[in-house]
């Protein structure tokens, strides 16, 4: 798999949604290097590599795309405890038109709530 670094504004969604759940950064490190599903068509990206280590979602929350599109993003883990994916699913399954920043999200559901 071909790996790039980790841009500013996935970090720094991440790191809204773990402090979202009061979690500890340093229980849950963002590796620099991840992995673009889709070819980054929807924003989705694996942060370990190891997509077989699915265990749970973490928190998922709602964006309205700029083409009025709803897009679900959720924020999961594998089974060592540590951040697996950030998902992107846009209900169209269109493209992925301007990347959230995090005053543009809305939290749909959290760990507490499974």
């Amino acid at each position: 798999m071909e790996t790039r670094k980790i841009r500013d504004n996935e970090k720094a969604l991440i790191t809204f949604l773990l402090e979202s759940l009061n979690l500890d950064l340093a229980d849950y490190p963002i590796n620099e290097d991840v992995f673009e599903y889709e070819g980054g068509k929807m924003g989705s990206i694996s942060l370990n590599n190891n997509p077989d280590s699915y265990v749970g979602d973490l928190i998922q929350v709602e964006y309205i795309d700029t083409d009025g599109i709803p897009v679900v993003i959720t924020l999961t883990e594998d089974d060592k405890g540590q951040l697996l994916d950030l998902d992107f699913w846009k209900n169209d399954m269109s493209k992925l038109l301007k990347y959230p920043s995090v005053d543009e999200v809305v939290i749909l559901r959290g760990e507490e709530d499974n």
